[in-house]
């Protein structure tokens, strides 16, 4: 990665200017093919092994019955820009209407083999969708994972014979091309090309049984469909039907595809759940948000299709997960290419949505697909459940990841350098990297052709625009076993990631003649713990082994020391000092938002000799990504230590004291310096903790049934002494609720508010029901529900009504109560 982050409005400068809206999107817009920061291509710039790719390339041939080449006219795309492919282009079928024939009149002449219809078992109950595990995308096309065999039936004008000959065939993109996977042909009875082909398996009648194999390297995307025909009494060919599209997604439950994972409760965990969790906070005091992916939700999958649409990606390219991880890396954040979600670290939402507020993907996917405008605000979590959702939905395993004391690494020193003054008080005007006290990202689970072996497996993909990669705010993806061992020169990213999970946290005191010296190395101070949601339930999952060595071996020293070995300041390591017997530990205590709270540090003598220590805290608040605010508090007080004595120094703070202060996730950073007059050790500490904020009480009133209304309950409790203003609940779930905002204005100090809400569930089985509260005042407030639907009486498992998404309601509290 390169280059300083230069977005509007990240660190409390001047906030977002809303753009220029966009127009309503074309179903099928045409690829911005050039980057908006450079001449160059986003492929020549974001990925080598592309550079010499032309994404414009029309296709050359086009394809005859008999194996030669045909001379027809490309068709028209409903819904794509211009009129008719340019140059020699595929002849594609019209749309609906009658057929055609060879000469193109629509004839219909005694012998020819006419197809009067196709049934794609489409169904969410039919056999495809359950074999594909895609029966829960709320979507009545045929969806199928590539690599792995669907049915489908033929209507003729009259019975099968062995003599008549059958092509399907499949388009994607407006110039398809043989050469390039983006059209496909299928003859019926015959091997195919790149692992398609087709199989008669049953005729009778006028019913033609197929089963069609896709290609495990398929390209994954929306495909027009259609069949030809051809007897000696002629061609014919099916109109296109929208109906008859069919989606292709990724399958990791194909061996040969290259995002196959061996682990059927990975499966289930990383590609077909539609809620996770997702954790923030500090190590010592984990707080846990419960996020609605809702990959299968009706509109995701067309709004993540749209993403690589809207980034020009080359069709050509969209069957390597790689190459489509890395897309979407780039495109969840809105730099550089008015992705999906616009960072915003500045504590002013007022234009937009308190990232803190959201509860999951779906409104955030739908209101791009809408607009195709970038939708206001994100942070890591935001960036990370939204990629998840976009990842898991086309089909590769995928997981939410939170590392905690992650280090933002500014100058690809690989080591975390903090300044301190003469006294060691820090020189925050040269403190540019920065320890977030939590940061997410993404895991993603595939092979890496690119790179030698032993490195596939997971991949880190980071949406959270912090440096640039190649001049493009995208990160990863980047094998997790490289960042263990410390090899930063694999591709993608591995330096800027490594140095979040297992750097050093230097600190540096300015001498009398200016110049700087290491005073103290803090060896376990980054990557403290790193976690996701556990496999199949909702406790949380401990994955800093497989980020790490244990810390302090041998290996773990060797990881750090080879990737510091390729950063800017290489013998770091030989400039230390290592007299130390004065040891500080800082005490965390569970402290809640509107009450008082005490800081705590111990100091210990591990040595022999009596020892002096002149100790410095300073308080102030900081957001989470590391970036504090000015000291609001300081105490400094000496300390005499006996030999093997131990003293603790505590400060009290009142609510009145940090009230003013207050920013995002209600963050608090200490730091701790101190000198031993007998030995000349210098102490320094850094200590984050936060404030914790009450829970949303969700109570279900009656029995959960498909197509059924059904109320919830909502309880919360204000916390502060103070007036809550312009409250905002939000609602939603997958299979229950579409994404939901409910307005309920002001509550009082200490108010408790009670209120009532129905929804009417759309699919059977376990859902979660989310909802959060946000104010001006206070935010990062949730709360979960289970609810068990039962199927609808008569068997029916899937309702087409309810769930609909409401916007700004007002809603009146149901009852309101003092503390």
């Amino acid at each position: 990665m390169d280059g300083p982050r230069s977005d509007v409005g990240r660190w409390g400068g001047s906030p977002w200017q809303p753009a220029t809206p966009s127009p309503e999107p074309e179903p099928e817009p045409e690829p911005d093919r050039r980057s908006r920061r450079s001449g160059r291509s986003f492929w020549a710039r974001c990925c080598s092994c592309c550079s010499c790719r032309n994404a414009d390339e029309d296709w050359e041939r086009d394809y005859d019955h008999d194996g030669g080449r045909g001379s027809s006219a490309g068709g028209r795309r409903p819904g794509s820009r211009g009129s008719a492919s340019r140059g020699s282009g595929a002849r594609r079928p019209p749309s609906r209407g009658g057929g055609v024939n060879a000469a193109g009149d629509g004839t219909v002449r005694e012998g020819m083999l006419v197809v009067t219809g196709v049934d794609l078992l489409s169904a969410r109950s039919d056999h495809n969708r359950q074999e594909h595990h895609t029966d829960e995308f709320e979507y009545d096309n045929l969806i199928v994972r590539r690599g792995q065999p669907f049915h489908i039936v033929l209507f003729l004008s009259r019975p099968y014979e062995s003599s008549d000959r059958i092509v399907l065939e499949l388009f994607i993109g407006n110039n398809p091309e043989v050469g390039k996977g983006t059209h496909v042909i299928i003859p019926v009875g015959k091997g195919g090309s790149g692992g398609w082909k087709a199989q008669v398996t049953k005729a009778s009648g006028q019913n033609l049984n197929l089963r069609v194999h896709t290609s495990p390297n398929s390209i994954i995307g929306k495909f027009e469909f259609t069949v030809r025909t051809r007897t000696d009494a002629g061609e014919f060919q099916l109109p296109f039907d929208p109906h008859n599209e069919i989606y292709i997604l990724f399958n990791p439950w194909c061996p040969d595809d290259i995002v196959y994972v061996d682990h059927e409760g990975w499966r289930q965990e990383y590609v077909l759940n539609e809620t996770g969790r997702i954790y923030y906070g500090t190590e010592a005091q984990i707080g846990e948000r419960t996020w609605n992916y809702g990959q299968f939700d009706h509109g995701v999958l067309d709004a993540c299709l749209y993403i690589l649409d809207r980034r020009g990606m080359p069709y050509g390219s969209r069957g390597d997960p790689v190459s489509v991880s890395r897309v979407i890396s780039a495109m969840v954040n809105s730099l550089d290419d008015n992705g999906v979600l616009i960072g915003n670290w500045s504590g002013d939402y007022s234009r937009g949505t308190n990232p803190s507020a959201w509860v999951g993907s779906v409104e955030i996917l739908l209101s791009y697909l809408r607009t195709g405008s970038s939708v206001p605000y994100g942070q890591c979590w935001v960036f990370a459940g939204v990629t998840t959702t976009v990842l898991r939905c086309l089909g590769l395993a995928t997981r939410t990841v939170t590392n905690f004391n992650s280090a933002h690494d500014t100058d690809t020193s690989l080591t975390m350098d903090i300044y301190f003054d003469e006294n060691m008080k820090p020189l925050e005007h040269l403190n540019h990297d920065s320890v977030w006290n939590f940061h997410v990202w993404n895991d993603c689970w595939m092979k890496r052709p690119d790179l030698p072996s032993g490195f596939d497996g997971w991949q880190v993909v980071d949406a959270t625009p912090q440096e640039t990669s190649s001049g493009i705010f995208c990160c990863g993806p980047c094998s997790v076993q490289s960042i263990k061992n410390g090899l930063v020169y694999m591709k993608y990213d591995t330096p800027f990631i490594f140095a979040e999970v297992n750097s050093d946290k230097v600190y540096w005191q300015r001498q009398d003649d200016g110049s700087f010296k290491i005073v103290y190395v803090e060896e376990k101070a980054i990557g403290t713990l790193i976690v996701t949601k556990g496999l199949g339930s909702n406790m949380r999952e401990d994955v800093t082994s497989i980020y790490k060595h244990p810390e302090g071996s041998d290996a773990e020293r060797k990881a750090v020391e080879t990737a510091a070995a390729h950063g800017s300041k290489p013998n770091v390591y030989s400039m230390r000092d290592s007299a130390e017997d004065v040891a500080v530990q800082v005490e965390a205590q569970d402290a809640v938002t509107g009450q008082d709270l005490t800081v705590c540090v111990a100091l210990s003598n591990r040595g022999s000799s009596q020892r002096t220590v002149k100790l410095h805290l300073y308080l102030s608040v900081t957001f989470y990504t590391g970036v504090s605010g000015p000291v609001f508090k300081e105490n400094k007080k000496e300390v005499v230590l006996a030999p093997g004595a131990s003293e603790r120094v505590v400060m009290p703070v009142a609510y009145k004291e940090y009230r003013p202060h207050l920013v995002d996730q209600g963050a608090m950073l200490l730091n701790v310096s101190g000198h031993v007059k007998e030995s000349g050790q210098v102490l320094a500490k850094q200590h984050t903790f936060r404030l914790r904020t009450p829970d949303l009480s969700l109570t279900l009133l009656g029995a959960a049934v498909v197509g059924q209304e059904c109320e919830v309950q909502i309880v919360f409790k204000n916390p502060l002494p103070v007036t809550l203003t312009n409250v905002v609940f939000r609602l939603e779930g997958p299979g229950l609720q579409r994404p939901k905002i409910l307005n309920v204005g002001d509550i009082g100090g200490n108010e408790t508010v009670t209120l009532r809400q129905t929804f009417v569930p759309v699919r059977p089985g376990p859902r979660q029901l989310i909802a959060s509260l946000d104010s001006p005042q206070l935010s990062q407030v949730h709360g979960v529900i289970q609810v068990d639907v039962a199927p609808a009486s008569g068997g029916r498992g899937i309702s087409d009504g309810g769930g609909d998404s409401h916007s700004g309601e007002n809603i009146p509290m149901a009852s309101r109560g003092g503390a």
